[in-house]
């Protein structure tokens, strides 16, 4: 989902008004519902207090205490302003339909009044003061009411920015010292602004409805894109009657060493569970009962190997023949840094025509050898280099300091030099896509940074780039609510104004980006189950069904998540 700033949402609003025929007053109840829904998914209330703005933000307030009047047992409506004609236009068409009885604030006295303080005793304060179209500072009437709000008792969800939040700021809103909200939840408008994602404005949920709007039609600015539940709709749209295993790919493992099974069993586990149609693990011969033992869904293959128990440059001959009829190739986990066996990935990389992911000491064999990854001709087959900053400081011959100071610099560095995309881990993955595009991931925790979560991840990416989605009919279907069926022809139409030729890469680069979003909820999912010290690798295939029914929860819903 593209980041927009708040001019760009609101220039595809205008789109959608002109040229779709909606009405600012639909598109007003839109949100109120969304806000609506938003709230009874994630918070116990029995009673509402909506605080209203002047402006359209104002409205949208308005609109959603029309809805949580059927949810609530009572909904009280504050206005900052004297009567209706110091409203907006929307907003005064809006506030025409409300059928519960308004309390006008009109200066801080009312504020202080018995009345006033009655309704922000409410469970939950839905803030709607000032908008994203808001420029700091905070002032007069608003500011004493996002104090007010502030000091309630109550849960506060945040209309699109919390209350004194500049909607374009990249900055932290903590250190920036202004007045502003503390919400327990936001929910915003067509797409997700800047200070969603870098403004750290909340520990909770923050959701975005398109509420009908197609963000993917506007030019974006920042060049980023968050992960939602909508990438993982575009990647494992639902299984069609009629189909069949082959329809959603045979990955092909090569991983594991003498003492190292379970990284290849891991890795070969999480494809199956992610949705591949079929996968072989190929192992050293040594371990490759081992292998087959962990479930029997699994096919194997047992290679030569060295003294040390590693893959052999003699499996050679057996590598080749089994890159036929394969659709990805995960090669890496488990593999040891044994000098043969890394001569032995190099030439396999070097020789693969599929979609090739490569991961820890797939990715190790290549230290001191970083210019064989390097681009070399215009057309190259798809590759995905899954990095931790470890691994990616001795990739390029820098210190891990080096990668961490500028992360998404770092990832696209990578990703233009060698033609990859690159899943650069760590907190706030970034996926530096072939295609020029990026993303930004705002879930997981650090469960994570523990033996074996990197196998489930390149499984699972393996899982995604195998299914055989040629047509983009069931995707669009897939990505959300009708209105919004045109959002992959979309995207792709901005993207190839700017990159073209580059159509395939990056379809392969969003399918990247769906598995480290489900890496990342599986994660967080398990973790609110059991507790961040005690989750395994097994338990994130244990539950990754959860993750799948989470992102079709938010399809259904039209609300889709940078984090829970």
């Amino acid at each position: 989902m593209r980041i927009l700033t708040y001019a760009e949402v609101h220039h595809a609003e205008g789109e959608a008004t002109s040229r779709a025929g909606m009405s600012a007053l639909v598109l007003m109840q839109r949100a109120g519902h969304a806000v609506a829904q938003f709230c009874l998914s994630h918070f116990k209330f029995s009673s509402v207090c909506v605080v209203c703005g002047r402006d359209s933000n104002g409205g949208d307030g308005m609109a959603a205490a029309e809805s949580l009047r059927e949810m609530a047992a009572k909904v009280s409506v504050l206005i900052l302003a004297k009567e209706a004609s110091e409203l907006s236009e929307e907003s005064a068409a809006m506030c025409s339909r409300l059928t519960v009885n308004p309390i006008w604030v009109s200066n801080e006295t009312v504020l202080e009044s018995p009345e006033v303080r009655d309704a922000l005793r409410a469970d939950l304060i839905v803030d709607a003061i000032a908008g994203a179209d808001f420029k700091p500072p905070l002032e007069g009437l608003a500011k004493k009411a996002v104090e007010a709000v502030n000091d309630a008792f109550g849960t506060i969800v945040s209309v699109d920015v919390p209350s004194g939040v500049e909607a374009d700021s990249g900055a932290p809103a903590h250190e920036s010292g202004d007045d502003a909200v503390f919400a327990h939840g936001i929910i915003t408008f067509i797409a997700p602004k800047p200070a969603h994602v870098f403004g750290e404005l909340t520990s909770g949920p923050i959701a975005v409805s398109e509420i009908g709007v197609q963000p993917a039609l506007v030019p974006n600015s920042t060049g980023l894109s968050v992960m939602t539940g909508q990438e993982v709709g575009i990647t494992f749209p639902p299984r069609l009657p009629g189909v069949h295993e082959g329809q959603f790919g045979h990955v092909l493992v090569i991983a594991g060493s003498l003492g190292k099974a379970g990284a290849a069993g891991l890795a070969g586990m999480a494809a199956l569970r992610a949705g591949a149609g079929l996968v072989t693990v190929a192992c050293p011969k040594s371990i490759q009962a081992t292998v087959a033992g962990f479930i029997p869904e699994l096919m194997t293959e047992g290679l030569k190997e060295t003294e040390e128990g590693t893959i052999s440059m003699k499996a050679s001959d057996q590598l080749e023949s089994l890159l036929s009829g394969k659709d990805v190739v995960v090669l890496g986990p488990g593999l040891s840094r044994n000098a043969e066996t890394t001569t032995m990935v190099r030439w396999l990389a070097a020789r693969c025509l599929q979609p090739l992911v490569l991961d820890a000491d797939g990715l190790n064999a290549f230290e001191g050898h970083y210019h064989e990854l390097k681009r070399h001709r215009e057309v190259t087959p798809f590759r995905i280099l899954t990095l931790n900053p470890g691994e990616a400081a001795r990739l390029i011959g820098v210190s891990t300091d080096d990668i961490q100071s500028d992360r998404l610099e770092v990832a696209r560095r990578i990703s233009n030099e060698t033609g990859s995309c690159v899943v650069l881990k760590g907190w706030r993955t970034i996926v530096a896509g072939a295609s020029g595009e990026t993303w930004l991931n705002l879930i997981g925790n650090a469960a994570l940074a523990k033996a074996g979560s990197g196998e489930v991840l390149c499984g699972m990416i393996g899982a995604a780039l195998a299914r055989h989605t040629e047509s983009l009919l069931p995707v669009r279907e897939a990505a959300g609510a009708p209105e919004s069926a045109s959002l992959v022809e979309g995207v792709l139409a901005q993207h190839l104004q700017r990159n073209s030729g580059t159509a395939s890469a990056f379809l392969m680069d969003i399918r990247v980006a769906a598995a480290v979003y489900l890496h990342g909820l599986v994660a967080d999912l398990v973790r609110d189950m059991l507790h961040e010290n005690t989750v395994l690798a097994t338990d994130l295939l244990e539950n990754l069904s959860e993750a799948f029914r989470d992102c079709d929860l938010q399809r259904d819903r039209g609300l889709f998540y940078l984090h829970k």
